[in-house]
């Protein structure tokens, strides 16, 4: 019989960090101080549990979101079960740490002790924000030349947060670093052995004593500030008790005003358990954050269920994977109530009702089954068909909506067709799976040449979906081009008149509107407005015309691209008693809508990626010579050590194959990590090379 865990004894964390800042080697350090797995596995030697895919161990990079289970047991507490989400750091897999943040109720953000503050870093954290996700921070790879913690808490405090407080400090630096200081106990914890199992605890070291003294000072002004009790204590200079620092220190990480900051190096297993023993004491378990809010189907009346196994059932689907063994995987996490196999739950969002067949815990790829699962836990269920990322799965007595999760558009396009006629078959059903799995992943079929179009995140992003198609589901496919994704939109106000009246015998079609388009600003989207005043046009007409400008607005005037945007508001027109239909106010948006767009000066919109490169001093200039030829902006250019980092931005067009030159222009000594970053308007010269026929 498995050990039961009570909401109090639970955490659900995610390990988030820029790519190569060490979260995989984290994960598998975890793993195996809690008796997980009884052998170390290398990232870099391909053995990562956690990077179970072929596509990740050969590239050595996490891909999906991992999740698993383990159990830990801090110093005079309980034993606490702790889920763990390992996640991407590739700006192209970002979609992963955003669906795994959104069902997490704490975090663990892993900084390179020599890179500090990466984009990666900052995307995610800004992620975690915007989910209100209690976070710790632990600066990695202390052992390696060039490191240093104080520069890398400088870099946290300039770029992410002001309220980030070492809880920790490192003994020694680089290859000298051999221990941790407790700041709160006052107390050094030096490493004896290579796997970090014998550990010495020691009075701190006397040339770190003022340092020590200067650290804890402003950490306990920061707690007690939000504790008036401690306050008082702190100011009549009493001695303060380490628990209740500790208590306040865990109220305020979980309410996002301290994050706390811890130090180690996961490769040579030093930090580990420490990190181990903070999670569990200042990371919130499922009754510690406020319960889900939704609203129940069918009106605006909100809903909240707590975290109680006897409240009714509600979860949110948050992964879809397909498995080789046991086929379609939705993990899921369960806010409210219980699940046990063979019962039926309805997906609210397409208003299915299914059964549960079989429900399992994941470690990785493999799976344990579970007769039933309960609030505040993350498992999956085997077979289950009609779902997919970010539905509510509910009680069908008792059905609620929760906040479904929103994902980047796609800046990365190829065209991609199959060798054989056999091979025809099987990609549509391998595609069918992976856009299920992956939100950010989608196709559509070119209508001009019947070539299928797969778009993502990035070129790695689509590599591996195309490594997907031969190796798992065995489909040989020639790839093109990467492609970009331009948007359309339009500079200026324009009214149009939109007519379609057609008469051929018996009842005609009359549909007539007068439309105002309206350039919105960057980011805003797609606005709808309806003007209409006395009954100039009956308002059951109103969806129809906006379907009819949705419908335009995906084939922009320019080059076919989408617009984006632009306020669409419907003021005047006239209809017919008998003849006004739909589909004719319908036809008549969506002409206005094209001849509109033509009068609003359309522009050309191209996706602008934020770029970091890091090069050797010797190289800077021919680097930065070759970005400005790629239409790149630089912010600022920086130093670290013996290398140059480079900020800048540049349009995605200019950019596909970057890595490869950067490598051969710098020795291969160069690196570059990039992120998506705005659309912005392409030089007219550029727009008319795009936009002539071909």
């Amino acid at each position: 019989m498995p050990e039961e865990f009570s909401l109090k004894q639970t955490r659900n964390i995610g390990i988030i960090a820029h790519i190569d800042a060490g979260k995989t080697t984290i994960t598998e350090r975890i793993l195996y101080y809690t008796g997980k797995k009884h052998k170390v596995g290398e990232v870099h030697e391909g053995q990562a549990e956690m990077d179970w895919m072929a596509q990740e161990r050969e590239r050595g990079v996490t891909i999906t979101a991992a999740a698993t289970t383990v159990f830990w047991k801090p110093q005079q507490t309980e034993k606490i079960k702790i889920n763990i989400i390992d996640t991407p750091g590739h700006i192209d897999f970002t979609a992963e740490v955003q669906r795994s943040l959104r069902v997490l109720d704490g975090g663990v953000v892993v900084f390179d002790g020599v890179a500090g503050v990466e984009p990666q870093s900052e995307t995610v954290w800004h992620q975690a924000e915007k989910f209100n996700v209690p976070l710790l921070a632990f600066v990695n790879k202390l052992d390696r030349t060039g490191a240093d913690f104080y520069a890398d808490l400088d870099s946290i405090g300039e770029r992410l947060t002001k309220h980030a407080y070492p809880i920790q400090l490192p003994i020694g630096e680089e290859a000298n670093f051999k221990g941790i200081i407790d700041l709160l106990h006052r107390k050094a914890k030096v490493y004896l052995d290579d796997m970090g199992n014998d550990i010495d605890e020691q009075d701190i070291p006397q040339e770190l004593e003022q340092k020590v003294e200067e650290y804890r000072s402003k950490l306990i002004e920061a707690i007690v500030s939000h504790d008036d009790t401690l306050m008082t204590q702190y100011l009549e200079g009493k001695e303060l008790d380490v628990n209740e620092l500790k208590r306040v220190l865990r109220n305020a990480t979980i309410e996002g005003k301290i994050i706390p900051v811890l130090c180690g190096s996961a490769l040579k297993n030093k930090g580990v358990q420490l990190l181990l023993d903070a999670i569990c004491t200042y990371l919130p378990s499922p009754i510690d954050i406020p319960p889900v809010e939704g609203l129940v189907p069918g009106g605006d009346k909100k809903e909240v269920r707590k975290p109680d196994p006897d409240e009714p059932f509600a979860a949110l689907a948050f992964k879809v994977a397909t498995d080789p063994y046991v086929g379609r995987l939705c993990y899921f996490r369960v806010y409210s109530g219980s699940l046990s196999a063979g019962s039926y739950i309805l997906n609210v969002t397409t208003n299915n009702k299914e059964r549960v067949g079989r429900i399992v815990r994941m470690h990785a790829n493999k799976r344990e089954e579970v007769k039933e699962i309960s609030a505040g836990d993350i498992a999956a269920i085997v077979g289950i068909k009609n779902t997919t990322t970010g539905d509510t799965l509910c009680d069908p007595n008792h059905p609620i909506i929760l906040e479904s999760i929103t994902f980047p558009e796609p800046v990365v396009s190829v065209a991609i067709e199959p060798k054989t006629k056999a091979d025809q078959e099987k990609m549509g059903i391998a595609i069918s799976k992976l856009t299920e799995e992956d939100p950010t992943f989608k196709v559509k079929s070119d209508e001009e040449t019947g070539q299928t179009i797969i778009s993502g995140m990035g070129e790695l992003h689509l590599e591996i979906i195309v490594d997907r198609l031969k190796r798992e589901f065995k489909v040989e496919a020639n790839v093109g081009k990467p492609q970009v994704a331009y948007k359309e939109t339009i500079t200026k106000i324009a009214e149009i008149e939109g007519k379609y009246i057609h008469q051929s015998g018996g009842r005609g079609q009359y549909g007539h509107c007068w439309l105002r388009l309206e350039p919105l600003e960057q980011g805003k989207g797609f606005e709808f407005v309806n003007e209409i005043k006395g009954g100039a046009i009956p308002r059951e007409f109103i969806p129809a015309i906006k379907k009819g400008v949705v419908e335009a607005m995906s084939n922009g005037v320019l080059a076919g691209y989408p617009l984006i945007d632009m306020l669409v508001a419907v003021y005047d027109g006239t209809f017919h008693e008998v003849d006004s239909s739909e589909a004719a106010f319908k036809i008549a948006a969506a002409r206005a809508i094209r001849e509109g767009t033509k009068n609003a000066n359309p522009v050309l919109l191209e996706p602008i990626m934020k770029i970091e490169v890091v090069v050797p001093e010797k190289f800077l200039g021919e680097t930065v010579g070759d970005l400005n030829a790629r239409r790149a902006q630089i912010k600022q250019t920086k130093s670290r050590e013996q290398v140059k980092l480079i900020d800048a931005t540049v349009p995605l067009a200019e950019i596909f194959g970057y890595t490869t030159s950067l490598r051969s222009m710098t020795e291969g000594r160069g690196s570059s990590t990039m992120e998506f970053s705005h659309y912005a308007q392409v030089p007219k010269n550029i727009q008319e090379q795009i936009t002539e026929p071909r």
